[in-house]
């Protein structure tokens, strides 16, 4: 996820990163202490991923941006405007897990909007672990392109194969694995429940 020098893929520094995430965590009006409770991230990664000490993993930063009521692809950039918006391949966001695995951001920040469409890749036997919940009324849409891609909702496990697609509330558990030999790379839309709904954190 982090090159040898300190920066994101895509550009962002993990000091960037960190001071965009306390950013957001004062106008939430979050203490340190309550982001940890309401992500389950330890107190100390918090810290220290906000001074840009630690590089956090995605599935650490996806529950950071749960907790926060937004969007890994919102801590990663700045809104572009509401209008046409070509993300070239060399702009797009990537973020890598040591665990074996890469998630491309393919859709623009924009104001007001906490929408996610991105392309994963999951390398032979890799599972990505779970995600928390995200805020009531939040939707995701998964199409696998190709390998075969294991949809786990709520505990109940979903197999899916090149060509297939599948839609899950987004306020539930769920997680992605990839059991073959083979890489499995899928593509996912997220959309967020309103903001007045408050995140989810169960």
């Amino acid at each position: 996820m982090v090159d040898g020098d300190g920066v994101l893929s895509g550009g962002l520094s993990v000091a960037a990163l960190g001071s965009r995430l306390r950013a957001l965590r004062s106008a939430r009006g979050l203490a340190l202490e309550r982001l940890a409770e309401l992500s389950g991230v330890s107190r100390s990664m918090v810290s220290d991923v906000e001074r840009g000490a630690k590089t956090p993993t995605v599935l650490v930063l996806d529950r950071l941006a749960t907790a926060l009521g937004t969007s890994i692809a919102r801590l990663l950039d700045e809104p572009d405007r509401d209008a046409v918006t070509v993300l070239r391949q060399a702009r797009q966001r990537v973020v890598r897990d040591p665990a074996g695995w890469e998630r491309r951001i393919l859709s623009p920040v924009l104001p007001g909007v906490e929408f996610e469409f991105m392309r994963t890749t999951l390398g032979p036997g890799v599972d990505a672990g779970e995600f928390s919940p995200h805020r009531p009324g939040s939707r995701e849409y998964v199409a696998v392109e190709s390998g075969r891609l294991r949809l786990t909702v709520d505990g109940e496990a979903h197999l899916l194969d090149a060509g297939d697609s599948a839609y899950f509330p987004g306020d539930c558990r769920h997680g992605f694995a990839n059991d073959t030999a083979q890489d499995c790379v899928y593509y996912l839309a997220m959309e967020l429940g309103t903001a007045a709904a408050g995140p989810s954190h169960g």
